[in-house]
């Protein structure tokens, strides 16, 4: 028996239950983990509230997780038991002491990458990397806006953008999280609590615009994320923290210069087990060797996801945090 966060209808963080619950033997295909760190991730929220919906009742949450490998079904090979490993799979149920899953989505960690350093890394690190290297591929000379640039994805899109040449323009909510992303490669801050942001970006390229908006935060900068693009930039919408963006006259795309759109996801660019091998082997390799710096700056206890939620939720966090099982105090942590 071990215990695990369950949802038995949508809705605020009051709705996450702390129960026990039974865990089987791994299946075909699946690896039975014990998580030494869960990460936490806005898809969480997403999942909770039912934006997201889950069919399933009750249901668990989280996406992303690390830790050892406890048993293995008779047909895995990709992984042993011993075995430190991470991963970001669907379906959500990572706020668990021990979780069952499919054995091609674990990714060995090398020494070199802590338990919560790769808890915190794999899905947020995944996603700077799919954005900047594939989505809309950065080169030297690029000039790029970072939406919620001192948040998780933030400060490694920051890093990771000034490590392949480009000048980062990122907003913040105050003048802690500018100094945190300022440190992070975002040469210029701009805290949009009290300057437009887009304002800033024509004064920043003298009129140009960016080659490219990285907005997790959707509603509330849709508009002006578009209007601070340059002709043929793009705009790559990988979240909606403030809410759905509303249906898009497409028109309006040629009006403001060509531009183009797109709303990726994690999920499907590390589709392929070579995808997902080959965008974690690069992230972990910069993580690593200090090239990227993971800045896990909130730890909360597994049972008290809750009060996680309610920070994130509120904007008072900074780059990653974790949850931490009580199985989580032994290991490399």
């Amino acid at each position: 028996m071990m215990h695990a966060i369950r949802i038995h209808e949508p809705g605020g963080p009051e709705r996450m239950q702390w129960e026990s619950v039974d865990v089987p033997e791994p299946r075909e295909g699946e690896a039975l983990v014990r998580h030494t760190a869960v990460g936490l991730n806005y898809i969480d929220v997403y999942h909770r509230t039912g934006l997201y919906p889950l069919s399933e009742r009750p249901f668990g949450i989280g996406v992303e997780a690390a830790g050892v490998v406890e048993a293995v079904s008779e047909d895995v090979d990709r992984v042993s038991v011993g075995d430190r490993v991470a991963y970001v799979a669907l379906p959500p149920g990572a706020y668990a002491e021990k979780r069952n899953v499919a054995a091609s989505r674990l990714v060995r960690l090398p020494d070199s990458v802590d338990d919560r350093t790769a808890a915190a890394a794999m899905l947020q690190g995944m996603t700077a990397q799919y954005l900047l290297r594939r989505t809309y591929p950065v080169k030297p000379g690029d000039t790029i806006l970072v939406h919620a640039a001192a948040g998780g994805v933030g400060l490694i899109v920051c890093q990771w953008a000034k490590l392949l040449g480009a000048t980062v323009i990122g907003t913040v909510g105050s003048d802690e999280k500018a100094e945190i992303a300022g440190s992070h490669g975002c040469e210029h801050t701009v805290l949009y609590t009290r300057e437009d942001f887009l304002e800033r970006v024509k004064t920043i390229t003298e009129g140009a615009g960016v080659d490219v908006v990285y907005d997790s935060v959707g509603q509330d900068t849709f508009t002006r994320s578009l209007d601070s693009l340059k002709p043929l930039g793009m705009l790559a919408l990988f979240g909606q923290s403030s809410g759905p963006v509303a249906p898009l006259d497409l028109g309006l795309l040629a009006a403001k210069g060509s531009l183009f759109i797109t709303r990726p996801t994690l999920f499907h660019y590390t589709a392929s087990v070579e995808d997902l091998d080959r965008t974690a082997a690069e992230l972990l390799e910069l993580v690593g060797n200090g090239t990227i710096r993971i800045e896990v700056n909130q730890t909360y206890p597994l049972e008290d996801a809750a009060q996680a939620h309610r920070e994130l939720e509120a904007r008072k966090t900074t780059g990653s945090s974790v949850l931490l099982p009580c199985s989580g105090s032994s290991g490399s942590l």
